[in-house]
């Protein structure tokens, strides 16, 4: 019901909505945003610009596509990833010459992509819901091996060892092909 309350309060632009959202997930965004942004004060940005992209993107929620928290949960993993590149993009950005052509996907390139998605979508979902849980900590939520042993109770050998276990099964899913 509380998310309800907070969805509604967003779409009404109604800034109690803000403060809301902030009180009951601001943890949970800060939990997803650390392991993407070790710097302090880009995690803070980064919540603060996560809290925003609620805010004007919140009509494209839909309860029926997924649950609110999966839903927060992408969008910030997305603004931290953004942040990470626009901030790895600017402190680089004078090492590049500015007549290199930025090199766009083509057609051929986007339907590839989109084919190897679907493929590894259907193969994480024959995984068992520990693995699946494993695998996105990992290379979804990009946290430290450390951190998904200590908060599953496992060693960080046996994390390590399920995940050298589930890329090979992934593999082997996926025809042995490097996929993206």
């Amino acid at each position: 019901m509380r998310d309800q309350k907070i969805i509604s309060m967003i779409r009404e632009r109604d800034e109690c909505g803000m403060e809301e959202l902030l009180a009951h997930y601001g943890t949970l965004m800060r939990y997803i945003i650390a392991p993407i942004l070790p710097n302090a004060q880009d995690r803070e940005e980064c919540l603060s610009e996560a809290a925003m992209r609620v805010w004007d993107k919140i009509e494209l929620f839909n309860s029926e596509r997924g649950s609110w928290a999966a839903w927060l949960t992408t969008l910030t993993r997305n603004t931290a990833l953004n942040h990470l590149r626009q901030r790895k993009h600017t402190e680089s950005a004078e090492d590049i010459p500015p007549e290199l052509p930025t090199k766009e996907p083509t057609p051929e390139e986007t339907l590839l992509r989109r084919e190897r998605h679907e493929a590894l979508k259907c193969a994480l979902d024959r995984l068992s819901a520990e693995e699946r849980t494993i695998f996105y900590r990992k290379y979804y939520y990009l946290q430290p091996t450390v951190q998904i042993a200590s908060e599953l109770g496992m060693t960080e050998r046996a994390v390590e060892g399920k995940l050298y276990r589930l890329k090979a099964k992934l593999r082997n899913a996926l025809g042995g092909e490097a996929h993206e």
